[in-house]
């Protein structure tokens, strides 16, 4: 009887070991099921304030867009009107000087003819073509500040003029396609001077020989559009010459529009620009 009781003894001993065990390995389980909820909470908690962040950074750098676009608009327009004024006092103020001295110079001219001072007269004929320049000179520079033809003649006209004045100052050929479109008047203008400034760019670094400027309309936006097959650039790259480009930029989309730029060395450049139509 004792060794059965012995017996007894040991298994209910073992039994409590055993059970004991359980009880710490259930724990255990329980411990680290409770540390791996926390832990998930945390991450949870960690990605909503990531994503609360984000939003927030979203909207900030949305704002700071806006107002980046908003301040090149408004640059743009006191520059436009900078150009305008300066363009006034050249036409008027110095276009009457000019005029009037030229008026002077042919009085006099007249009147040396009738005492014949063949010298006299040599140099006042110098003088009338360096005032026929100085007025030329005059007359371009104030295109450049305000191209008049855009508000009597229209866009195409102007940049027909424009791809003419280019070709034969440049001697690079330039391939015109021009479609009448309907514009606002300052998207005409964002257009006019996008062309401008990438005709005044390729002239100087693009060492083209065609170029090819095109206007059309695209569903409800305009198309306009400047390639050369010049030596081309690496457009992930910025130098000086990227400045005009970054200020074209800068103003088509403040008209609401986008700028492409598509490019690589040898390969010629294309200057792509898409506007809205005028309501």
């Amino acid at each position: 009887m004792s060794a059965i009781g012995g017996v007894n003894d040991d298994a209910v001993v073992t039994a409590l070991v055993l059970l004991l065990f359980l009880l710490l390995l259930l724990w255990a389980l329980l411990r680290y099921r409770r540390q791996t909820l926390l832990l998930q909470a945390r991450q949870l908690e960690l990605q909503r304030l990531l994503q609360v962040e984000h939003d927030r950074l979203e909207i900030e750098v949305a704002q700071r867009t806006s107002q980046l676009t908003g301040l090149a608009q408004r640059l743009q327009t006191v520059r436009e009107d900078e150009r305008n004024r300066l363009a006034r006092d050249l036409h008027d103020e110095l276009g009457s000087l000019l005029t009037s001295a030229k008026l002077d110079a042919a009085r006099i001219r007249s009147r040396l003819a009738a005492g014949q001072a063949p010298e006299a007269l040599e140099r006042l004929a110098h003088l009338v073509s360096t005032l026929d320049g100085v007025i030329a000179l005059k007359r371009r520079i104030t295109e450049d500040l305000r191209p008049s033809a855009l508000s009597h003649l229209g866009l195409v006209a102007t940049l027909e003029i424009l791809a003419r004045e280019f070709g034969e100052r440049s001697g690079v050929v330039v391939h015109c396609a021009l479609q009448p479109v309907s514009l606002a008047p300052s998207c005409e203008l964002t257009a006019y001077r996008l062309a401008q400034e990438a005709v005044n760019n390729l002239s100087k670094y693009a060492a083209a020989r065609n170029v090819w400027l095109s206007l059309a309309p695209q569903g409800r936006q305009v198309e306009i559009s400047v390639r050369d097959d010049g030596i081309g650039f690496d457009t992930r790259t910025l130098d000086a010459s990227a400045n005009g480009l970054v200020g074209m930029r800068y103003r088509v989309e403040a008209e609401g529009g986008t700028l492409s730029v598509v490019s690589a060395p040898g390969q010629g450049t294309l200057i792509r620009a898409l506007l809205p139509l005028a309501a």
